[in-house]
Order: C-alpha cells, then sequence, then structure tokens
C-alpha cells in the first residue's frame, strides 16, 4: 500500500457487513429543542474542562425579520467508518474499535493535536489540567466516544437519555430492525462533509444547510466557546485563575497581542498573592 499509513489500527470499515456491528447515531433536529440537557449530562460526568465540550448545540438564525427561524444542531465525534484521526494519529493513541467507535488510548497520547487537526467536524479538543477530579487524564486529546461503556452494558449514550425532546436515536445501524436502522430508512437523512470520505456516522433529519457549512461551523463554535468561556471568566472567581491560560484562534494578530499584554498584566497583578498564598 502506497501513502502514510501509520496509526491505522487495521479495522475496516463496517457498516453493511453482515455479522458485524456498526453503532450510528440519528438526530431528528425537528424534534431538538436546543435545551442543552445533552451538553449538560456529558460535561458533568466526563470531567470536561471549562471552554471544552464533547457535544455541543449549535444554534443559528435565518431569514430578515419578522421571518425569521432560529436552527440548532447538536454536534460531536462523527465516529467515522474510516476517520483520518485514526490514519493520522502518530502513536496510535486514537483506533477504531472492531464496533465501529472511535476510541482514544490516554497513556499512548503525546498531546500532538495532529488529530485535532485531521479531523473534518472540529470535534476534538485537548484536555487541560483544570479537571475536578486530579486522577483524570490531562494534556492529552479527547472526543465523544459514543458512551462505550455505558453501551457495552446495555445502556445508551447520555446524550440519548438526557434528551428532552426524544431527538437522538442510538443503536446497531447493520441491525434493520433497530430504530436507529428503521429511522434512517424511514427519512431523509443529512450527514457532515461526505466529500471528505470519512464517512460519518451520525445521521441528521431536517438538516438546514447553512448552519452544516463547514466554514460556518467552526467560526461559530470558536465563536460560541470564546464567549461563553469569557463569561465564565468574568463572572468566577475560578475564572480569575484561568484568565491568562487560554488564547483562542482567529483573533488575528493585533487580537492575540492583545491578549498577550492583558495576561501579562493580569499575571504581574496577581503573581504576589498568589505567592503569598502559598507561603501561609
Amino acid at each position: 500500500m502506497s501513502g502514510r499509513t501509520y496509526g491505522y489500527n487495521g479495522v475496516p470499515p463496517s457498516k453493511g457487513k453482515k455479522g458485524a456491528k456498526r453503532y450510528a447515531m440519528a438526530v431528528d433536529l425537528r424534534r431538538c429543542t436546543g435545551c442543552n440537557a445533552c451538553t449538560a449530562a456529558c460535561k458533568t460526568a466526563y470531567d470536561v474542562p471549562l471552554g471544552d465540550w464533547r457535544i455541543w448545540v449549535m444554534e443559528a438564525e435565518t431569514g430578515e425579520f419578522p421571518k425569521t427561524k432560529r436552527h440548532v444542531m447538536p454536534r460531536m465525534c462523527n465516529q467515522c467508518d474510516q476517520p483520518t484521526c485514526v490514519r493520522n494519529c502518530p502513536t496510535k493513541a486514537t483506533f477504531k474499535h472492531p464496533d465501529g467507535f472511535v476510541l482514544q488510548r490516554y497513556n499512548r497520547c503525546i498531546g500532538c493535536r495532529t488529530c485535532m487537526v485531521a479531523c473534518p467536524y472540529n470535534a476534538r479538543h485537548l484536555l487541560t489540567d483544570y479537571r475536578r477530579d486530579k486522577r483524570n487524564p490531562r494534556n492529552v486529546a479527547d472526543k465523544c466516544d459514543f458512551c462505550i461503556v455505558r453501551v457495552t452494558r446495555g445502556l445508551a449514550p447520555l446524550c440519548v437519555t438526557s434528551c428532552t425532546g426524544g431527538a437522538m436515536i442510538f443503536g446497531d445501524i447493520n441491525d434493520p430492525d433497530s430504530e436507529v436502522a428503521r429511522t434512517v430508512a424511514a427519512n431523509k437523512t443529512f450527514t457532515l462533509r461526505p466529500e471528505q470520505g470519512n464517512a460519518p456516522q451520525v445521521y441528521y433529519i431536517g438538516l438546514n444547510e447553512p448552519i452544516a457549512d463547514p466554514e460556518f461551523a467552526f467560526h461559530h463554535r470558536s465563536d460560541q466557546l470564546h464567549d461563553r468561556y469569557n463569561t465564565f471568566k468574568k463572572n468566577s472567581e475560578l475564572g480569575e485563575e484561568l484568565a491568562g491560560n487560554i488564547i483562542d484562534t482567529d483573533t488575528g494578530f493585533f487580537g492575540i497581542v492583545g491578549q498577550g499584554v492583558h495576561n501579562m498584566i493580569n499575571f504581574i497583578a496577581t503573581a504576589p498573592a498568589k505567592f503569598f498564598r502559598g507561603l501561609f
């Protein structure tokens, strides 16, 4: 085989393969209320650091007043059947389970962010030091894993069980009698960026094209996280401690320099207090 193959763990595409399981999710956007219950449940259960998300809900408005419409769209790892993150991971920390889960070996991850760059869905993040449980991994890449620990015990993913509108349907898409297979077969569904060749296994019903646009999705998520993180910094005592640790991307040269100057001023102002606090 020619070309780059490191990181590939030899698990071939499994959708439609007889005798094999292939877990997938259908998201019915006609039933999604944008309540963010899925986000809250996931973030709490997995100790996701502030400013990062395994699953997030995009929001957008189309049209002109008074004829406007609000769109919401849960986003997560697409658990691709041919994932580029697996193919590009230099240490094989990212791998594909035979049942289709795309997973992460934290003990092998070197935090190089290659998988984050390779993912066309902006679905990965780097775990920071700011986690409630100090025993949890940090400074390694992470993402949604379809709650494999729950699924292998016969339970649905947290986002599915917490969805107040019943918009998320999960199961083995290779089983024609499963709810997810019947839902996908009975409805017109869309996947995100199919032209990338990743064969994503999150199927959307009632998808609005503007909100699914890759450029819109990337900048919208970046802007949304930036605003929410700044709100947290302004209203939380811990936020003052974290204020100098994140410089958002896409802020431009002057934005980055300005943030750097702000961080230095904040450090000079708070360093003496932190020093003396450590003495007593």
